[in-house]
């Protein structure tokens, strides 16, 4: 897939396969975003207790405008026209270049796939412009789904959080899983966009 150019309303496509893309970060989609987050089941899976409103979700949104991180709208484009489906963040620490990662899908997109390959599209990036060496995140020790999902696209379990959180009001240990720049799972898709 080839870089796009926005053009009105479409939205700017940076890299991604025939089903999966990543764009920019967007203020004006704060609300889709504010509701994935509300969502009761990404609420468990972050280990999280309490939503938040709109009106504190919007002054975060300029927050994160202007933060170092890096940030992704994440889209399923399976139904032919690029659909929001989620966000890929990334925490960078630049001193020994690494990032935390963190993604978050909209339920509807869930179950089909997609973490994994905004997940494989985001460590390319991340690998191939970024130049960070490391990426590591952590995940629940019961949310099997997301830990099969982050092991398809390229991360190892490396260690666990001990009683650090709470799954569905039971306490439970954080795993800690990360990936090598040098273990990345192939094709890139970034080194083609900078061979044309």
């Amino acid at each position: 897939m080839e870089a796009t150019i926005s053009t009105g309303s479409d939205p700017i496509l940076w890299i991604g396969t025939d089903t999966c893309a990543l764009g920019p970060y967007r203020a004006d989609l704060v609300e889709t975003y504010w509701r994935w987050e509300q969502d009761p089941a990404l609420l468990v899976g972050y280990g999280r207790q309490a939503p938040e409103s709109l009106e504190s979700r919007t002054e975060g949104m300029a927050h994160q405008l202007r933060g170092e991180n890096i940030r992704f709208t994440i889209y399923d484009l399976t139904s032919g026209e690029p659909v929001p489906a989620g966000v890929a963040t990334l925490l960078p620490d630049h001193a020994v270049r690494t990032a935390e990662y963190i993604i978050m899908l909209a339920p509807e997109a869930r179950g089909r796939g997609l973490g994994t390959q905004a997940t494989r599209l985001t460590l390319d990036y991340t690998f191939h412009v970024t130049n960070l060496r490391m990426v590591w995140l952590k995940v629940l020790a019961p949310n099997t789904a997301a830990i099969r999902a982050y092991e398809k696209a390229g991360f190892r379990t490396v260690g666990a959080i001990r009683e650090a959180s709470y799954w569905l009001g039971q306490v439970c240990d954080e795993l800690v899983m990360d990936t090598l720049a040098k273990e990345f799972m192939g094709p890139s898709r970034v080194s083609p966009l900078l061979a044309g």
